[in-house]
């Protein structure tokens, strides 16, 4: 623990999100064995995915953004500007991804342009891609704005709620007739774009101090938008919105008592 502190800010969010990354995998493992849970167990530990990521967007991105930006520009209404704006082009910039990257959701269908010449199998790799991307520009941010300190418990959660994820993923590859190795495989790579946008986030906080609450807050949006868009409709597809809604709080609070005890 004490080399990992020595680390700068720049390494540890790439191998923090790594970390949180290769939990995707680990959530996998279950397939290799012939073993998944139910639709309403998977919809429960989705939406505890959703608490811990809608804690850590809250307390460990949107509240370090508000004291960065009043650090830097003083009391008054600038740093609550700075954070909402940044808020809503973090949720602009995924939405727009949504829209011109074109990729498929197994329960929802295709989104974004038409893309005959890809493969279904690609189309869903690189809607998981999108979603992962913000969680590994989080992470990164967090390591980029407060070193080992503030990126810990942010790394921690994410790495907890993609566990679920991952599984949820290679479910979904089983569905569709794939074979239990080639979905676990599948399931895991999806998780290795986080460390590339966790370096990323870090390098440029490291880079520009200026743009620490904008990169917080911004990685806050990201990731807000993918709970309202893909993982809350989810859990509710099946009929399991009141299992799913106590996974979320669960998932809110193991995050905010991380956040606290660990940062």
């Amino acid at each position: 623990m004490e080399a990992l502190t020595t680390l700068s800010p720049i390494a540890l969010g790439f191998y923090g999100s790594l970390a949180a990354g290769l939990m995707t995998s680990v959530g996998a493992v279950p397939v290799l064995f012939g073993s998944t849970p139910s639709r309403k167990w998977r919809d429960i530990s989705l939406g505890f995915a959703a608490g811990v990521m809608l804690a850590a967007s809250f307390f460990s991105l949107i509240i370090p953004a508000l004291d960065a930006a009043e650090l830097r520009y003083g009391d008054g209404a600038i740093p609550a500007l700075i954070v909402c704006i940044a808020i809503l082009l973090g949720m602009g910039a995924v939405a727009i991804m949504n829209e011109v990257i074109p990729h498929e959701h197994f329960s929802s269908g295709r989104e974004g342009p038409e893309a005959a010449s890809l493969r279904r199998v690609w189309l869903f790799i690189i809607a998981i891609t999108i979603h992962n991307a913000p969680e590994g520009l989080a992470v990164g941010v967090a390591f980029g704005a407060d070193g080992f300190a503030g990126g810990f418990p942010v790394a921690l959660g994410i790495g907890l709620q993609n566990a679920p994820e991952g599984l949820a993923v290679a479910v979904a590859l089983l569905g569709e007739r794939y074979s239990a190795k080639r979905a676990f495989s599948i399931a895991a790579l999806t998780g290795l774009v986080e460390p590339v946008t966790g370096f990323l986030g870090a390098a440029v906080i490291v880079v520009a101090q200026p743009l620490l609450p904008w990169g917080l807050a911004f990685a806050a949006g990201a990731m807000l938008y993918v709970i309202s868009h893909e993982i809350i409709p989810e859990t509710h597809r099946s009929g399991h919105q009141k299992q799913a809604t106590t996974g979320l709080a669960i998932g809110l609070v193991v995050m905010l008592f991380l956040d606290v005890w660990l940062g």
